[in-house]
């Protein structure tokens, strides 16, 4: 079998869309509109405007090309003999993966059925006939990520033994009883891979930070207590203990991070903070560093932060159609002050970043100031917030005035100075994005007015608030379904009607590789999604209490966090025990 060429003579991909039906002449007009003015494919546009879904797009590209649509999460396992033919330079620069090889025909999956010079490429280098399938993004970086950069060789706890008996030798070659004293080298960049030539306290460095992102954390714990050294992984939202060396090697990790984090060594009686850039597992990452001084010594958390892991697709975030829509009508609001609003590691950073991709056009000056600034927004102007110097929310707010913006993303909204400012900002024709750190939506009102906002400024200038919080998704690989009826729920506030039968179908993970024995693999929001209207408005004039806010919210249709969560359980997307988990703060349905 040759390789399959495409017919270049077939209807385009939009006006296709419309005869089938999947698609109105408005939204292809406006979709390729989009793409004028800010380039990508129109397949891509189409999902993130919320016209079309990615399982949609891909059944209906395979249609038109003559390709072959699968899912790999259900495709099984790919043989190591299909993984060998294919470098893995080449299929993540072109994202793809090979599947099968009968013969010498080789079956790739790949994102893009119309990239042919990836067939073309793969012909000259492998010696194979190509057989094309299409497969979703987040399928093949799966296969990617399970086939190919977690290949790596596991360690084992020799390793970890041999590593920290090296570093007790360079001690007592040092004669200091002081790891501290060791001189490394500061790079721009470090690179996290296996070297059996790196020094020991580099090698711990190393096998820690590699195990930290093959598990997907998105945090690192380095915590001593008086008679042991504890390493804790942040994965999903939670904290797993991992296996950890000794406490007599804490001194010698903490001087390797502090140094590649460009902190003081010396200075170990104060908090610092740092920052660093690590190459791993074919892609970079930057590092938060912060330091603490306990009674037992230095504790260091680690923030990981993936640039290419970033979601922007506001599609992709958890959002229901009705609660996008009114997003995006007020994100495209050309004045007005919105609130995103949850506890810290609940997505807020995620969920404004993904409506700066959109409102980021050539004819919006955006200005932002955070704290820290997380990711880095190309065409964006971002500010980090220096306080110990006077550059604070509400003095960055002030100069941003002077620069003629049209869209301002504040951090943290943390004190009357900073909220008036943003009020008035919103008053006088800027839309104004910002978080602030509350329960749920109507409470972010009687949070404004608890700093001394006055209450005609924020019914005045406050358009949305969007409250929301994270759910752990149940493991595809290893969910299985499970029954339950609806008098078992009723804690939730189910009810029939809202089951639509006495029994209902569950999901939960039984644990596997692939999630670690979690049970869990990913996140997916939640969202309360409050619009401002007139009767809460004048609520929010007369400082009516939170109870009053919320009843006018859920008389015109906000459904409250608990109710979103139950909906993604019935979906099967989360478990019984994270819903509660979650939101049991809420309150039950009504």
């Amino acid at each position: 079998m040759g390789i399959q060429y495409l017919n270049t003579t077939r209807k385009r991909l939009g006006d296709y869309l419309v005869d089938l039906g999947f698609i109105t002449d408005e939204q292809l007009n406006h979709s390729l509109k989009e793409q004028k003015e800010k380039g990508g494919k129109l397949g891509a546009i189409l999902i993130q405007l919320g016209y079309l879904t990615e399982d949609i797009l891909l059944a209906i590209l395979g249609k038109q090309t003559g390709v072959s649509y699968v899912s790999l999460q259900e495709y099984g396992e790919i043989s190591e003999e299909a993984i060998k033919t294919v470098p893995e330079t080449i299929a993540k620069n072109q994202m793809l993966v090979p599947i099968k090889k009968e013969g010498n025909v080789l079956t790739i999956a790949i994102a893009d059925p119309l990239n042919v010079f990836a067939t073309d490429d793969l012909k000259l280098l492998t010696g194979c006939d190509i057989r094309m399938v299409v497969a979703s993004d987040n399928d093949i970086k799966n296969a990617l990520d399970k086939y190919y950069f977690k290949k790596k060789k596991k360690r084992t706890g020799n390793e970890l033994k041999e590593v920290v008996q090296q570093i007790d030798k360079q001690m007592d070659v040092n004669q200091a009883g002081n790891a501290a004293n060791v001189e490394f080298v500061k790079d721009s960049i470090f690179d996290v891979e296996e070297d059996g030539e790196s020094a020991p306290a580099i090698k711990l460095t190393n096998m820690i930070l590699s195990d930290a992102v093959s598990k997907g954390a998105s945090d690192i714990h380095i915590e001593p207590f008086e008679n042991k050294l504890s390493i804790r992984f942040r994965i999903d939202g939670v904290l797993h203990e991992e296996s950890s060396p000794p406490k007599r090697a804490h001194a010698s990790l903490t001087s390797r991070l502090k140094v590649m984090a460009d902190m003081d060594i010396s200075e170990r009686r104060i908090p610092q903070d740092g920052r660093t850039k690590i190459h791993i597992e074919g892609r970079e990452l930057d590092i938060r560093v912060s330091t603490i001084p306990t009674v037992f010594g230095e504790k260091i958390v680690m923030r990981l932060l993936d640039p290419e892991g970033l979601q922007l697709d506001l599609t992709q975030l958890g959002f229901d159609e009705k609660e996008l829509t009114i997003f995006k009508r007020n994100i495209e609001a050309p004045y007005g002050l919105i609130l995103v609003t949850g506890p810290t590691g609940s997505g807020k950073t995620t969920t404004l970043y993904s409506a700066m991709s959109i409102l980021n056009t050539p004819d919006r000056n955006i200005v932002t100031i955070e704290d820290p600034v997380e990711y880095i927004l190309p065409g964006i102007n971002q500010v980090q917030a220096k306080p110990d110097i006077g550059l604070t929310f509400a003095n960055g707010l002030r100069a941003f005035l002077r620069q003629d913006p049209d869209v301002i993303l504040v951090g943290e909204i943390r004190d009357k100075e900073t909220g008036e400012i943003a009020g008035n900002a919103a008053l006088t024709g800027h839309l104004v994005l910002a978080t602030l750190h509350t329960n749920d939506s109507a409470s972010t009102v009687i949070r404004l007015l608890n700093m001394g906002v006055e209450p005609v400024l924020i019914a005045a200038t406050l358009r949305m608030v969007v409250s929301q919080r994270l759910l752990r998704k149940v493991c595809s690989q290893c969910r299985t379904p499970y029954e339950v009826t609806v008098e078992e729920l009723m804690g939730l506030g189910v009810t029939i009607q809202l089951a639509a039968n006495t029994k209902v179908r569950l999901f939960k993970g039984k644990g596997c590789e692939v999630c670690h024995h979690s049970g869990y693999k990913g996140r997916i929001g939640v969202y309360e999604v409050l619009e401002l209207n007139e009767e809460i408005r004048q609520l929010v004039v007369k400082q009516a209490p939170p109870y009053e806010i919320k009843m006018a919210a859920t008389r015109s249709g906000v459904e409250s966090l608990r109710e979103v969560a139950v909906k993604k359980l019935f979906a099967g997307l989360t478990s019984l025990e994270e819903v509660i988990r979650v939101t049991i703060a809420e309150n039950s349905i009504e």
